[in-house]
């Protein structure tokens, strides 16, 4: 069976940190290496790059069409992309899956699309597949929620999670003609492997959790190291979650060091109390990357907020982490969230504690409600009608307390307060030196795009663009409840 994977394209890369990354559809990758031994022909497309979704239909004839959605922003580029593909071949089964249609699948259900994926796809997929081939009902696969001619219904959940070893390697020379194209941070080409899928926490902001009901699975040493000795020389690590479980993390840094694998860029997200309880780990990690850096979650820079999100983790905690890594030579890359009910004054504890603390390679997004989180059932109210690609955490969802003007220009005061501000204390000849020449054109062309954050006007302008849509979906379903109103 020809079988098309589709990577939609979110449309986020010129607003925020998206500039910053992107990287590859891993996923898709991982069914794909389950459904090849099977004998099915897979072809995976990444439409960030061309040519388009209807063009890899024509070229390929697949008899099913996946596409993932790893995030809300993405709801209405996949159904798009689902309807493009519908238009080029109406008899195709069209499957969607992914973090967001797994957290939240509402948006999704469309009648473009065939069955929604909620769960991971490894054995799911291929039992779909076998189902279609064979003529088996697919109320007998698990996990789906499936357009029937009665509505939208969903079948019972699969007996137990699958193993993360049923697929050893995923299917990497799949995206091979896309490799030179993925990057993140200052590095290009980037790999990314998983080592681990899920989180036991609960922060309220997060949808990880309740996707995997607190649940943390590991891959085997051995495909872990067998995965970072075939991939390249920079990697990101995509667990939610890394160095949760301190003996198995151990042990894996010292299988990596007895292969003799040293990269030259890693990049983990981990928890800032996981990392200052544990200096070992990172002197055990340190020596398998000439450059290593840690994506922290801070989130605020008071006890008081941190404790409205269910954290579990505090402000001690945060800078025990920093200082833990810096001790190891590790970067730092943290991320705070800034909420709109903030006054003024939360800003200025903001910078002072960045300032201090010496934490001006953060980011900074909105404290945004998604789909399938505690804060999303919170907000409903206030969501309506809104539009999906606004969900990037930089844009204004609502008016703010302070008010959109005064906001924006405290929010863009404090992306000038980063290092991303090449009018600041780090320029562009600065970066430049840091990259390779070949790869100076790329980052001059994303840190262009990131200037825009340090400017009030563009959330501003977002912001109403949000408005208009908003007013606009309201009035049309006020025309359809009220045909004669004029």
């Amino acid at each position: 069976m020809n079988i098309l994977f589709l990577r939609p394209n979110p449309g986020n890369e010129q607003f925020g940190l998206g500039p910053f990354f992107r990287v590859e559809p891993l996923g898709l990758e991982y069914i794909a290496a389950a459904l090849l031994p099977l004998g099915h022909k897979i072809t995976i497309a990444d439409l960030r790059f061309r040519p388009s979704a209807a063009t890899w239909v024509r070229r390929t004839r697949p008899r099913i069409v996946g596409i993932s959605c790893l995030h809300a922003l993405e709801y209405d580029r996949v159904v798009e992309t689902a309807r493009e593909v519908r238009r080029a071949s109406p008899d195709t089964f069209i499957l969607v899956g992914g973090h967001a249609a797994m957290a939240f699948s509402a948006p999704l259900e469309d009648d473009a699309i065939d069955a929604i994926l909620l769960d991971d796809g490894e054995e799911l997929v291929p039992a779909l597949v076998n189902a279609l081939d064979n003529g088996i009902p697919l109320s007998e696969v698990p996990a789906l929620r499936l357009r029937t001619k009665d509505g939208w219904v969903t079948n019972e959940p699969p007996e137990k999670r699958v193993c993360l070893d049923l697929v050893p390697l995923p299917a990497r020379d799949l995206v091979a003609r896309h490799r030179s194209g993925y990057h993140c941070l200052l590095f290009k080409p980037v790999w990314l492997i998983e080592t681990a899928r899920g989180c036991p926490f609960r922060c309220s902001f997060c949808s990880v959790w309740q996707v995997y009901d607190r649940g943390y699975r590991e891959r085997s040493i051995a495909a872990v190291v067998e995965d970072f000795a075939t991939t390249g020389d920079s990697i990101f690590v995509a667990d939610d979650l890394f160095w949760n479980n301190p003996p198995r993390s151990l042990e894996l840094a010292e299988a990596l060091k007895k292969k003799g694998i040293r990269k030259r860029w890693i990049l983990v997200q981990s928890r800032t109390d996981l990392i200052s309880r544990n200096a070992d780990l990172l002197e055990a990690w340190r020596p398998i990357a000439k450059d290593f850096d840690i994506f922290l979650g801070f989130e605020f820079a008071s006890e008081r907020a941190l404790s409205d999100i269910s954290k579990d983790s505090g402000i001690k905690e945060s800078l025990a982490a920093a200082a833990v890594a810096r001790t190891h030579r590790y970067g730092i890359n943290g991320n705070f969230l800034i909420d709109p009910d903030w006054q003024e004054d939360d800003f200025l504890e903001l910078w002072d504690f960045v300032a201090k603390h010496r934490l001006q390679r953060s980011g900074f997004t909105l404290l945004t409600p998604l789909p399938g989180t505690e804060t999303y059932q919170e907000n409903l109210d206030r969501l309506r009608d809104l539009p999906w690609a606004d969900f990037d955490m930089h844009h204004l969802l609502w008016e703010p307390r302070l008010g959109a003007e005064r906001f924006s220009e405290l929010y863009a005061e404090t992306w000038r307060r980063s290092i991303l501000n090449t009018a600041g204390d780090k320029k562009l000849t600065d970066w430049l030196r840091q990259v390779k020449p070949l790869q100076i054109p790329y980052m001059i062309k994303v840190l262009r795009r990131t200037q825009a954050m340090m400017k009030p006007e563009t959330y501003l302008r977002e912001y109403a663009a949000t408005r208009a849509h908003r007013e606009a979906r309201q009035l049309s379903r006020t025309n359809l409840t009220c045909p004669g109103r004029q």
